[in-house]
């Protein structure tokens, strides 16, 4: 691949490394970029949207495995065509991201009752000063979602410290 940055044209031969040609491809990437031989950036777009999706579409597999197997137990197939909350009302489970945010919030109220120079408090909560980021969004880190799920779910950060009062508000009820 050769981009054009420069006013001057060089037309060279192949590249080599450890005597074996470099194969020339149209768009590669790069810190975390990909570069087309075009200067054009759609592929680089499309690159960081199915990476950004990534995470929901793990989610989504996991609802659609669960409504299957929900549909299996019941007797029922896709061809029945009866609505999904029909077989949750009938089995009574509550849906999957539900439980997935449960669980989410159920380890991070046991890392806040955790004393502070305990090693898996001190793993999550503290930041490493040395590393320094990319460019863009900085990325969600794990005690961030926590405190959205807290806000989503309006739930209070200071009953963490009574467990049994956090079972209870963190607690995703059976249909």
């Amino acid at each position: 691949m050769m981009c054009d940055f420069s006013a001057t044209r060089h037309e060279g031969g192949d590249v080599s490394l450890d005597g074996q040609v470099v194969v020339q491809k149209d768009t590669f990437r790069y810190l975390g970029s990909m570069l087309q031989k075009d200067d054009d950036i759609d592929e680089d777009v499309r690159h960081r949207i199915s990476a950004g999706w990534l995470k929901w579409r793990h989610v989504q597999q996991l609802s659609v495995a669960e409504m299957w197997m929900l549909r299996w137990f019941c007797g029922h197939t896709k061809k029945d065509r009866v609505r999904n909350e029909v077989f949750r009302d009938r089995v009574g489970v509550a849906p999957i991201e539900e439980r997935l945010i449960q669980h989410r919030l159920r380890w991070f109220g046991h890392v806040q009752r955790r004393p502070p120079e305990a090693p898996v408090r001190n793993g999550v909560f503290e930041r490493v000063d040395n590393i320094k980021r990319g460019r863009g969004r900085p990325k969600l880190m794990w005690d961030e979602s926590g405190k959205r799920d807290l806000k989503d779910w309006n739930i209070s950060k200071e009953i963490v410290l009574d467990r049994s009062a956090w079972r209870l508000a963190i607690n995703v009820p059976e249909l």
